[in-house]
């Protein structure tokens, strides 16, 4: 397709990055360690790391990995929310010339149990809130290092101390878990002081993150991206930023959760490059707690999903707060509400700048212009050195304008190599001319902005999330009070999409919120079932495959 969308590029944004700048993250990050050494690089709970801070913490924490026995491109798993322990574990591990494989602290033991064993990661870094989780299935995983975190651990003393106990015994945050061996975070940081951290050659080439994603099959599977594909993101990105940021001069608030791509990679990993200042954000999910922490702070960005921002928006004290030194607002991981965007507008006096990517993308493959004013219901322009084609279901290229609907497609150093030990399922996302098949139907219009019309995927997406309906059925299917299910996405005003089960019953006593219950016990949260519907039988094709999009549509 004709770059049509270069002519809307604002100035200073190049056609073509330079992929050849940087080797890998790890020459990113030890650059900027240098560059920006007494600047503030993250700071969670009012506790600040500076650069040098992070240089030498995750040196240490890098060494200690490598004194564990742990070669080039062995998997370490990190689950822990949004912390100071984060950054020093990921850059520690990457600086190792290892594999970060992330997971999320909510996962369930199954889902966890999954991961683990379909990585092959051979230690993992876990806040000890989840610890019990680990601890179920640790012996049937091949896990043979667990570092354990509490939430305060890098936060100075006393306050190290106060806030430790008060989560532990206070609150009770902490169950009860036992896991003989486990070495404490800050143990492991004294040990790797004493140790060589080995120079480890990294290219393009070497793998440095396993990030999962689902599946229309239901089986969870690991994006393989690569040091090339991160860093080329990463220099995309910074392009696309510099007609509105300064290196060193930029504040950006990081509530979305670093396991996440779209925060790693737009906050935790950007930022970084550009000598930014991160403000993690633990849990967002407290609103007043979030917006007095935005009271204390003159920041410069905010990324988030759409609902994050109605949140914030509804959230009493919100409106009061000083916006005077934000410059970008930028939502992805789910579409941006014209509503939202129009209401964050007026409060904020910026506007809310919708992006599109996905997990295999590293994740970002279009971004709107940070100079536009006004919210325009697009995805973006592909970003630079970024291919975009809309093909139908022959994989024939169509053209411009909203008659010329298709499934978007990428290309570009940004798309991952394919699915981890998945050569069948890398197959069928991957064209053969190289282009990725996202799965969304859109269109390019006339100026070169693409547009989404419908998801071509069964995927239901609550709150940024994917959820596939295949896994939640499976679990559902358990039930032995189930015959069969279909899982499909209905709107929901506050994650946007929810789940709903249509479910046909084997037992007449069965009741929708014992069938809740039984998905609490086998899935996170955000993919349990928010709505039960009971029929006498579900719509099929011919063959018996069950027509979800019959279900959505009533």
């Amino acid at each position: 397709m004709e770059k049509i969308w270069l002519r809307e590029y604002p100035e200073g944004v190049p056609a073509e990055i330079d992929l050849n700048e940087f080797a890998s993250l790890k020459d990113i990050l030890e650059k900027s360690c240098r560059r920006f050494a007494d600047l503030p690089a993250y700071s969670n709970m009012g506790a600040t790391l500076r650069y040098r801070d992070i240089d030498r913490f995750s040196r240490d924490f890098g060494a200690y990995l490598q004194g564990l026995g742990l070669g080039k491109g062995e998997r370490v798993a990190i689950m822990m929310p949004n912390v100071l322990q984060y950054p020093i574990a990921l850059f520690g591990a990457l600086r190792a010339g290892l594999t970060v494989v992330n997971v999320n602290p909510l996962y369930t033991p199954r889902e966890l149990e999954h991961q683990l064993k379909d990585s092959g990661a051979a230690a993992i870094v876990i806040i000890e809130n989840f610890a019990h989780t680990l601890q179920e299935v640790l012996s049937r995983t091949p896990i043979k290092t667990v570092v354990t975190t509490q939430l305060g651990d890098l936060l100075p003393f006393p306050k190290r101390t106060l806030v430790n106990f008060v989560v532990k015994h206070v609150r009770k945050m902490v169950p009860a878990w036992r896991i003989p061996g486990a070495v404490p975070f800050r143990r492991a940081l004294a040990r790797g002081a004493g140790q060589t951290l080995g120079d480890v050659p990294l290219g393009h080439e070497d793998l440095a993150f396993l990030q999962y994603t689902g599946g229309t099959t239901g089986v969870s599977k690991g994006a393989m991206l690569t040091h090339g594909n991160l860093v080329a993101n990463l220099q995309q990105a910074s392009a696309w930023l510099s007609p509105c940021s300064r290196p060193a001069e930029e504040t950006i608030i990081t509530a979305l959760p670093l396991y996440h791509i779209f925060s790693l990679t737009a906050n935790c990993l950007t930022f970084m490059k550009v000598g930014g200042h991160n403000i993690l954000i633990t849990n967002p999910r407290d609103m007043p707690g979030f917006v007095k922490e935005l009271g204390k702070i003159r920041f410069t960005a905010i990324t988030g999903v759409n609902t994050l921002f109605n949140g914030l928006l509804n959230a009493p004290g919100f409106e009061q707060l000083d916006f005077g030194a934000l410059k970008i607002s930028l939502g992805g991981g789910m579409a941006v509400q014209r509503a939202v965007a129009e209401n964050w507008k007026r409060v904020t006096g910026t506007p809310l700048i919708e992006a599109y990517g996905l997990t295999e993308t590293s994740p970002a493959a279009c971004i709107n212009p940070l100079t536009l004013g006004e919210y325009n219901g697009s995805i973006g322009l592909p970003i630079p050195s970024t291919e975009l084609s809309v093909r139908d279901d022959e994989g024939r290229e169509l053209g411009i304008g909203a008659d010329q609907v298709g499934e978007i497609c990428i290309h570009g150093p940004q798309v991952m190599h394919g699915y981890w030990n998945r050569p069948e399922e890398t197959a069928k996302v991957m064209t053969p001319d190289g282009y990725l098949r996202t799965g969304d139907l859109g269109y390019v219009d006339e100026r070169g902005y693409a547009r989404i019309v419908d998801r071509k995927k069964d995927m239901i997406l609550v709150s940024g999330f994917n959820v596939y309906p295949n896994e939640v059925e499976d679990v559902v299917a358990l039930h032995p009070g189930v015959l069969e299910s279909a899982a499909v996405g209905v709107p929901d005003e506050k994650s946007g999409e929810a789940v709903r089960i249509v479910v046909v019953a084997k037992d007449p006593a069965l009741t929708a919120e014992a069938l809740i219950e039984h998905c609490r016990q086998h899935l996170t949260s955000y993919k349990v079932p928010r709505q039960v519907e009971f029929r006498a039988e579900l719509p099929k094709t011919n063959v018996g495959k069950i027509l979800r999009r019959l279900l959505r549509e009533g």
